[in-house]
């Protein structure tokens, strides 16, 4: 006979299990992913204005760069990038932007929205390893937002990062 403490273990490792089994395995997307099917990048930047004086290129984005592609929201993802930080603590980063390429929106203008990703971190990222490329994975949703540094396209919650292996 099955006592009650027993049956009560059973139905919690039947539930987990079941969890487990059906854990979101993420969908792998690329930068190209984040641009709705159908625009291509070539549209999206004009040629922009040159700043002589400050020696500054200022792109302008026709109304391709803030398009977003539905289909990733809520979608659960994984993506390479680099990091942005917004703020760096003590234990490393947790808010930060990830970017298509090394140095996008430090010294160079940023890139258009559809092609910047706000990301949270459930766990903070090392403040040694800001340079290092890195694998994001965690929800996505498509969410216009202005920053200080550009305005992004899309938002990820991060249940889980690692440095990218070329």
């Amino acid at each position: 006979m099955i006592n009650r403490r027993t049956s009560l273990l059973l139905f919690a490792s039947m539930i987990t299990s079941a969890k487990m089994a059906h854990a979101k395995t993420p969908k792998l997307i690329m930068w190209d992913d984040l641009i709705p099917p159908g625009v291509p990048y070539a549209e999206i930047i004009a040629e922009g204005e040159i700043d002589e004086v400050n020696d500054f290129w200022n792109p302008v984005y026709d109304e391709n760069a803030i398009k977003l592609n539905d289909a990733l929201d809520g979608a659960y993802i994984r993506m390479p990038g680099f990091i942005i930080p917004f703020d760096i603590g003590a234990e490393g980063v947790r808010d930060f932007m990830l970017v298509p390429y090394v140095g996008a929106c430090i010294h160079t203008p940023p890139p258009p929205a559809n092609q910047l990703v706000l990301v949270q971190a459930k766990a903070p990222w090392p403040g040694d390893q800001l340079w290092d490329p890195v694998w994001v994975t965690g929800g996505m949703r498509t969410q216009l937002q202005s920053t200080d540094i550009g305005q992004t396209g899309y938002f990820i919650e991060a249940d889980h990062m690692e440095v990218y292996e070329w």
